[in-house]
């Protein structure tokens, strides 16, 4: 079941259409996004990067510049210490590529995902203190590293934070900060930046820009804007707000990686079959994020660092063709666990669970969070994936809007040997003994209805098809980039016949029909989502006879109602709208 609400915000619309040069359409998603003004409209359609915050609005900008042009100068050895993820890889490279062509004396650490766990550590620590390590700067990490920075001081090395993630909180309420000599997060209460939600590469590219303009760099915008370019995609793949900074970030960002000559994303967008020229978000989040983020689930995320790093073609297509194929095996991975999963909640008492809390002992915990992901996508319930690890079990979770997990979690904290995130997905590891005990902890103790649990499909527009264009699907371009924040417009059409269906895809992955509307206008609709389940749904609704109709090309009298977004589609230089089908009943 879903619940559909057409969003139908009011606006002077026609004002918008003139001042704006847009179609009713277009002016309507805009104010379901919740712009009415025609100067709000223009700055999300015309995004500058004039618009870019100056850097040293934020707290300790200036004197992290200070201290890293004093460091560089002396010579002295920084080491930066990033993250294993996307934006922990990114964040890495960023800062390297800039300090490096500023003359500094710099290497980088990145930690493993399994051995050493998220974020600086002590043993991080001892070993920069026996290479001589001077100064250590993190990024996308570091803001709750009490302990670590109290070491590292007391080898008298100099220590900068940069990082996005909340600050530690005290149960009396009171904010921890690390003693670093200087800390970079707009997050800090002092800090007066006023865009608190910026990804971790993204403060690491300000603290370049701020300290790059200390220099008389040859090409310093070129240097700026190349950085830029990879921190676009740190941005989709953090799962960062589309708006403000990271809309104007993601909207240059992907401009500029269409021009890019970094050997090691050409050859990865090669072994992936990406076309430059057509690059978006998605080939961002889905395609490049994806394999850099693998390397570091199931070997070591400097593979991913070493590949933005290649110097030649050769090792470039080596690294993209290995990152390339540990995504490949993830994916398996990843298939293979959700199904048993969803075979585990199916078969047992956890489908009546409004909390599912599913134990996978086999699973690699690298890929928990993902499988955590799909089915809290398919159940549309918060869920938890626990797994073994090493003397004890680890577990990852995503969450619904209506469940805010780290909050959940924390009323029972005693369960847990570690436990943190955020409203949407949290991090925990628990001894075997306790899994049962949280399972019925959060489910006796949750405040979820039944109600909360029925997802909620938000329409733009109800859009009959007479009014799908070309010239459309090129206007709502100016929407793009889509993302968390910035969702793509979603529109409906009811009551369509279906002509035909036709099963595609190499696994026999998606649908194509042929639907007309009640207006007698006929189109092409795909559809990618479960296949079995939609013929289930066809056989309950119209009758066995009719399912087996429709598998096998035939029309049928059912009836479907749709969510769309539509697209054009190219083939053998023929062009042809298309509806990507979302969501039907």
């Amino acid at each position: 079941m879903e619940n559909w609400v057409i969003k139908n915000k009011k606006a002077d619309f026609n004002h918008i259409m003139q001042q704006c040069s847009v179609s009713e359409v277009i002016a309507r998603c805009l104010v379901n996004k919740g712009l009415t003004t025609p100067d709000e409209i223009n700055a999300f359609l015309h995004p500058s990067i004039e618009d870019l915050c100056d850097p040293l609005l934020m707290k300790d900008m200036k004197t992290a510049c200070d201290i890293l042009m004093d460091k560089i100068r002396s010579g002295k050895k920084i080491r930066i210490i990033g993250d294993y993820d996307v934006d922990g890889v990114v964040a890495t490279y960023v800062l390297y590529r800039a300090l490096t062509r500023l003359g500094a004396k710099v290497d980088y650490e990145i930690p493993d995902r399994i051995k050493d766990g998220y974020g600086i550590n002590i043993n991080m620590v001892e070993e920069a203190h026996l290479d001589q390590v001077d100064t250590l700067l993190t990024c996308d990490n570091g803001i709750v590293a009490m302990d670590q920075v109290i070491l590292a001081k007391s080898y008298q090395m100099t220590v900068i934070i940069t990082d996005h993630h909340s600050l530690l909180e005290l149960e009396d309420g009171v904010v921890q900060v690390p003693q670093a000599d200087a800390v970079i997060n707009p997050k800090q209460t002092e800090c007066g930046y006023p865009h608190k939600g910026l990804c971790g590469a993204a403060i690491a590219w300000k603290l370049c820009c701020a300290l790059i303009s200390n220099y008389d760099v040859s090409e310093k915008l070129e240097l700026e804007e190349e950085l830029l370019s990879y921190v676009a995609i740190a941005t989709v793949c953090d799962v960062m707000e589309l708006t403000n900074e990271n809309r104007i970030i993601v909207k240059h960002g992907l401009n500029l990686l269409k021009r890019t000559k970094n050997k090691g994303l050409l050859a990865l967008m090669d072994v992936s079959g990406v076309d430059k020229e057509q690059l978006s978000a998605f080939h961002m989040g889905f395609v490049i994020g994806p394999c850099l983020n693998a390397s570091g689930r199931l070997d070591s995320a400097k593979k991913g660092l070493q590949l933005l790093l290649a110097t030649s073609e050769a090792e470039a297509v080596q690294l993209a063709t290995e990152v390339r194929g540990l995504n490949d095996l993830r994916k398996e991975m990843t298939a293979e666990n959700v199904e048993k999963a969803i075979r585990k909640i199916e078969e047992s008492n956890l489908k009546y669970d409004k909390v599912l809390v599913v134990y996978l002992p086999d699973c690699h915990e690298s890929i928990a969070g993902i499988i955590a992901g799909r089915l809290r996508e398919r159940f549309n319930k918060p869920t938890l994936v626990l797994t073994n690890a090493e003397n004890c079990v680890k577990g990852s979770g995503r969450s619904i809007e209506q469940y805010n997990m780290v909050e959940e979690l924390s009323k029972c904290r005693d369960i847990f040997l570690k436990m943190g995130g955020h409203p949407m997905a949290a991090g925990l590891s628990l001894i075997p003994e306790n899994i049962e005990p949280l399972r019925i902890f959060l489910n006796e103790n949750t405040n979820l209805t039944e109600e909360m649990l029925i997802p909620k499909v938000a329409i733009d527009i109800h859009l009959p098809f007479g009014y799908v264009s070309e010239a459309l699907i090129n206007e709502l371009k100016q929407l793009e980039p889509f993302g968390k924040g910035n969702e793509k417009p979603l529109f409906a059409e009811k009551d369509l016949k279906i002509k035909s269906a036709f099963i595609i895809g190499k696994n026999a992955s998606g649908i194509r029909l042929r639907v007309v509307n009640q207006y007698g206008k006929e189109m092409e609709a795909l559809y990618f989502g479960d296949v079995k389940e939609f013929f289930t749904y066809i056989g309950n609704t119209y009758g066995k006879d009719e399912a087996e109709k429709l598998k096998t090309g035939r029309g049928v009298t059912a009836t479907l109602s749709i969510t769309y977004f539509p697209r054009i589609n190219e083939y053998n230089g023929f062009r042809s709208v298309q509806l990507m089908i979302q969501n039907y009943r």
